[in-house]
């Protein structure tokens, strides 16, 4: 095949997006036909099947039991801005002031058991695996909308036999890790994101809404003090409905 040269699924697989890209074929349209593709296209039967594949991998369309495949409808990303600790927020969870807005209605909900590190967390904490932390799982919801799914571990040889123990309860329940650490004398001066892109799993699109396999935003985070790890956690977004934007000082 020459340099540049598309196979003949792509082909018809890219003119197909375009159009449901520029309105062409609007949502909630019933993609043309196996057979409408083959005619129109002048392909054949496996080229056409290919094409609409390609298609519904990328999430363009959808099947519907018995109906056929539409476009899905997709809407304009919205921003989830990584501002990260802003001291002077006075009582505003670090979820509101991450999104830099004050009318942002935002809410979680939250569970914490204790558990044994497993290699990947215990590395990220610098503990050994099977050290006992506390994961706490978080959903956050914005408008009623699941938006972020979030895991995050802290080492008990930090938190253990403390007030600040379980994150969502005690005095400074839902403070963010900044503040609880303070309260043990601790100080968080660094925090540090890797920000990737993978299918999501079953289990979190049934959350966060959406198909199994449709890709989404993973951000793993790790708070530190004079370079030991405090928290580790990782952060789950649906990358159709919203983007990372991070706003950081220049020095």
């Amino acid at each position: 095949m020459p340099f540049g040269e598309q196979p003949a699924y792509l082909r018809v697989a890219g003119d197909l997006r375009q159009k449901i890209l520029d309105g062409t074929l609007p949502p909630h349209t019933r993609l043309p036909s196996q057979a409408r593709i083959r005619a129109e296209y002048g392909v054949s039967d496996t080229v056409a099947l290919e094409a609409r594949k390609v298609l519904m991998a990328e999430g363009f369309v959808e099947g519907r039991s018995g109906s056929g495949t539409y476009v899905r409808e997709r809407p304009d990303p919205r921003l989830i801005v990584r501002t990260g600790y802003r001291p002077g927020g006075g009582q505003a969870s670090p979820f509101r002031q991450e999104q830099a807005d004050e009318s942002f209605k935002g809410n979680w909900e939250a569970n914490s058991f204790q558990d044994a590190a497993g290699p990947r967390v215990a590395e990220r904490l610098g503990i050994q695996p099977g050290d006992r932390v506390m994961r706490t799982r978080y959903l956050y919801r914005t408008e009623g909308e699941p938006m972020m799914l979030a895991t995050s571990w802290e080492p008990l040889s930090v938190t253990g036999r403390t007030p600040v123990l379980l994150p969502e309860e005690g005095p400074l329940a839902g403070q963010g890790v900044v503040e609880r650490m303070a309260a043990l004398d601790i100080v968080v001066d660094n925090v540090a994101e890797e920000v990737g892109a993978r299918p999501g799993l079953a289990e979190e699109t049934a959350v966060l809404g959406g198909v199994p396999g449709h890709v989404v935003i993973e951000i793993r985070r790790t708070f530190y003090a004079s370079g030991l790890p405090v928290e580790t956690a990782d952060i789950i977004v649906p990358a159709e409905r919203y983007r990372a934007s991070y706003r950081m000082p220049v020095k």
